[in-house]
Order: C-alpha cells, then structure tokens, then sequence
C-alpha cells in the first residue's frame, strides 16, 4: 500500500478517516446483498452488478494516497457512496433499462 501524503497531522487526520470509509463501503455492500437474497433473477443479476460495481468503487477510493482527499471528500459521512454509485455510466444503464421495462410492463397492462 502506498505511503499516504500530506502534511504529518493531515495523514494522521486521514488514517483516522479512512477506517470509516471502508466500514461505510461494508454497510452499502451489506444492504445490497441482503436485498438481493429476497429479489427475482433479473433484479438479482441488476443488485449483483451494483455490488461489483460498489467493490470497485471501494478499491478506487482506498487507494488513494492523497491526505487531503479524504479529509476534503470524506470527513463527513453522508451520501458519497450511492454519489459514486450513481454516477458510474454501469448504474446509469442498469437504472435506465429497469425504468425501460417497468414502463413498458405498465403499458401492457394499460392496454390489457
């Protein structure tokens, strides 16, 4: 793992940080997961690519050595997580072919 940077209380700020991060990844993870055991197949497959999707994300954002960047983008714990999900041009596609289908089942049964 490469050696953090920033200034020496910037990297201990950090290292207190990061720890949180990671554990906030594991709970995002953990719900999608505990969500695709009660799910059909295709939402299934759909909440599975999410969660490599999130593992990425994960990977990405640990491996960054810049101190600041977690104190700037992580020291508050709010939404950063699905933020990164969301935008990810996968999540995008999986999220506009689920819209696709709902609407066209619901056109079926208007027409039925």
């Amino acid at each position: 793992m490469p050696q953090m940077t920033g200034t020496p209380s910037q990297i201990e700020w950090a290292e207190q940080i990061k720890p949180r991060v990671g554990a906030e990844f594991d709970r995002v993870a953990k719900a999608l997961a505990d969500v695709a055991r009660h799910q059909r197949d295709q939402a299934r497959a759909d909440t599975t690519a999410v969660i490599e999707i999130l593992k990425e994300k994960r990977a990405e954002v640990m491996a960054n050595d810049f101190a600041g960047y977690f104190i700037r983008e992580w020291q508050e714990l709010t939404d950063q997580v699905r933020q990164l999900i969301g935008k990810d041009p996968r999540y995008q596609a999986i999220r506009t072919n689920r819209t696709t289908k709902i609407s066209g089942t619901q056109q079926v049964r208007t027409q039925l």
